[in-house]
């Protein structure tokens, strides 16, 4: 089991990025392509913590980001410079709705118990 992500911060963002895969390239092209543009040394850019990465088959991948607020542009640019023409791109604002879901469970069970 992974450690729990940590709490995010004012000022913070975490970003959900699915990055599709182009069915029209097979597995080497993609390898290579990515090598070519140093896309694992390259994203995601410094300052910026992986909360996940991993791959739903048939779509792609899926990687979530938490990041101070002022490294997004830096994101959107790595994303650019490194993932465009390899994958297809898309972006979610994304927050951790564990501690939520959590604390509602938790007053749920509270509501039951002074019935």
């Amino acid at each position: 089991m992974s450690p729990a992500p940590q709490a995010q911060q004012d000022g913070e963002l975490m970003l959900t990025v699915l990055l599709r895969h182009d069915q029209s390239q097979h597995l080497e092209q993609i390898q290579s392509s990515l090598e070519e543009r140093d896309w694992w040394h390259g994203f995601p850019p410094e300052g910026c913590e992986i909360v996940s990465w991993v791959v739903a088959m048939g779509i792609g991948q899926i990687v979530t980001l938490r990041f101070p607020a002022e490294r997004l542009a830096a994101v959107n640019v790595e994303l650019e410079r490194r993932a465009w023409g390899v994958f297809a791109t898309e972006f979610y604002p994304t927050y951790d709705f564990l501690p939520v879901r959590e604390r509602l469970t938790r007053e749920a069970d509270e509501r039951k118990a002074s019935a």
